[in-house]
């Protein structure tokens, strides 16, 4: 395989080995040098998949030093992988400083589709993914979650972070505290590994049931909040879904939603959004 001359971004397995793209392995086999976050918890994937190609370390304590050496390589006409210990490199990943100054010097950089854990979790959460925002890790610090969080409470769209083991705790309790505890949000846990997990409700709920089972407190979590909704949205379940579900069983759930807007007064947009959300 004859690659161009750039630096490649290649997504890597979450944990499932056998989501790896067939057009990654061959990227990985053929580019000249693959610049891994972590050389020793890459060197695994690589091995394992048989791939030989030499390894250079980039992470966030050498990435801008890095870069410029990298540059050197392209303009060697070596061509150059980019990969994260998990996922697409760049998302709460290092790569951003390396990305900008390639392209900045002229050299094409070629992304690859593959594994994200956010989008991941999000398309298996039952919450809305028209419009969604993530943040990446919250603040390790107490103030600074809450801040965050209060900064975003009124944030409309699904909110999507990640979180270490030893903090979810805290961040829930965070959560609950900033956006209240009839916030609905689901916890995706060790997403496409053995011991996956989801668990959904009021975040309440979702914090009693994580302090009460230590094995929720394990693994990789993706956290997701349901996003703002102003008191007339949050009404719409019990006051008119019976009958949005009567008009979609019959209609396209937009005219559904515009025939129930009419009849209760409400926003056929809001109708509509709320029908995506239920399933129908």
């Amino acid at each position: 395989m004859d690659l161009a001359v750039a630096l490649y971004i290649v997504p890597t397995p979450i944990g499932n080995l056998a989501d790896i793209s067939s057009r990654a392995i061959e990227v990985l086999n053929n580019v000249s040098l693959i610049a891994c976050e972590d050389t020793r918890h890459s060197g695994k994937l690589l091995s394992h998949f048989g791939i030989e190609t030499r390894k250079t370390a980039l992470h966030d304590h050498n990435e801008r030093d890095r870069a410029d050496w990298i540059i050197q390589k392209l303009s060697n006409g070596e061509s150059v992988a980019l990969i994260s210990d998990a996922g697409t490199p760049l998302i709460s990943d290092p790569g951003y400083h390396l990305v900008s100054a390639v392209r900045s010097a002229g050299y094409p950089v070629s992304p690859l589709p593959g594994p994200c854990a956010a989008i991941t979790a999000l398309s298996a959460s039952g919450l809305p993914s028209d419009r969604f925002s993530f943040e990446g890790f919250l603040p390790s610090k107490e103030k600074g979650r809450l801040d965050k969080l209060t900064d975003l409470k009124e944030d409309p769209r699904t909110l999507i972070f990640y979180e270490s083991p030893h903090r979810i705790v805290h961040s829930l309790e965070s959560i609950l505290t900033a956006l209240g505890g009839d916030r609905q949000i689901v916890m995706a846990r060790e997403v496409t590994k053995t011991f996956e997990t989801f668990l959904s409700g009021p975040v309440s709920e979702v914090l009693e049931t994580v302090k009460s089972d230590p094995n929720q407190q394990r693994g990789e979590i993706v956290l997701m909040c349901h996003g703002y909704r102003t008191a007339q949205e949050s009404e719409i379940a019990s006051e008119v879904v019976n009958t949005l579900k009567l008009l979609a069983d019959e209609l396209p759930l937009k005219k559904a939603a515009a025939i129930a807007g009419q009849i209760y007064g409400l926003k056929k947009n809001a109708l509509y959004k709320h029908g995506l959300e239920i399933g129908l």
